[in-house]
């Protein structure tokens, strides 16, 4: 950090943040102008030394998770407030999963990670003070298309070994293929098996909610065309669970066009694992996250203070 070490500047932003010393009395014990304490202070943000986050109301957070608890039997539900825009909002929402992962994640546990903006969003939160043996294994391939490298499992897994520690995984695999045939014989291949499998035995499922706009990961990763998802939409689709598993708006698997040439762990693989966390944190997925919290795949869900209130108010509107 420029000329000073990282011990000093630590030790200035704890004074500043921890025991709330003035800038003005730390340009004078440092012997240093206050806009380079600032600037000092700014730097330690942005390495990491300093994660500032700003929490929902907690009780209102509370209530909610109670709620959530009550109706869908959530474990736990992370609630960020409100932002004004979509990459606002995942960032905040990334942030308070990435803080979640802190306090749950133990050394020889396994994470499965899934493709995604918000799963993505995750790994921008400031780095671990507490690396841990981790594995960080693809539950799903990925895609050449639409640029959406950091947008794939592998890229990811690597990005959150970079955070948390430990390893990762590769899957040499795509997403989807074209028949039956060539997937079952991809999921034969030694290399692609293995690493489903350790998947398949993780502790903890990363996985993002798909809406069917024509912004979603589909359509940006190649894997439909906006015609193909109207399509998804008159079948009475709300979305998907991982990128590929289908639902309606009551949680129950709508068949589609590439029903059985996924290369990944389905929805039923997914309620093997113990804690699977959704994130979801558009304003567009209200009816999305309420059908992947009636498949009882989800145990915890990461969204918005907005989208949880749409999300009581939308089962209340849709219960029979």
């Amino acid at each position: 950090m420029s000329d000073l070490d990282i011990d000093q500047s630590t030790e200035i932003a704890a004074l500043y943040y921890l025991q709330e010393v003035t800038q003005e009395e730390l340009a004078r014990r440092y012997n240093m102008s206050r806009s380079r304490i600032s600037r000092v202070l700014k730097r330690a943000r942005e390495m990491g030394i300093v994660s500032i986050q700003v929490r929902a109301n907690p009780n209102l957070a509370w209530q909610f998770e109670a709620e959530f608890q009550r109706r869908f039997g959530l474990t736990k539900l992370l609630v960020a407030i409100n932002q004004p825009s979509e990459e606002a909002q995942r960032s905040t929402t990334g942030a308070l999963v990435a803080a979640y992962l802190d306090q749950i994640l133990t050394d020889g546990m396994t994470v499965a990670v899934g493709m995604g903006r918000n799963v993505a969003s995750i790994t921008e939160a400031p780095s671990s003070p507490t690396p841990r043996k981790v594995i960080f294994a693809p539950s799903i391939g990925g895609s050449v298309h639409g640029g959406a490298a950091t947008l794939n499992p592998d890229h990811i897994a690597r990005r959150l070994e970079e955070r948390f520690g430990g390893r990762s995984k590769t899957l040499y695999a795509p997403a989807i293929v074209a028949t039956r045939e060539l997937k079952e014989a991809l999921l034969r291949n030694e290399t692609v098996k293995e690493t489903l499998d350790c998947a398949r035995r993780a502790d903890v499922a990363l996985v993002g909610l798909g809406d069917l706009s024509e912004d979603s990961n589909l359509i940006r990763m190649g894997l439909f065309t906006p015609q193909e998802l109207t399509q998804a939409r008159v079948a009475g689709t709300v979305g998907d669970v991982m990128g590929h598993d289908f639902i309606s708006i009551d949680g129950r698997s709508v068949g589609g066009m590439i029903e059985g040439r996924v290369i990944g762990l389905s929805l039923q693989e997914l309620r093997g694992i113990n804690n699977v966390i959704a994130i979801a944190s558009e304003a567009t997925k209200t009816a999305i996250i309420l059908g992947a919290l009636r498949t009882g795949a989800i145990n915890t869900l990461a969204t918005s203070l907005a989208n949880a209130a749409a999300v009581i108010a939308l089962d209340d509107a849709t219960k029979t």
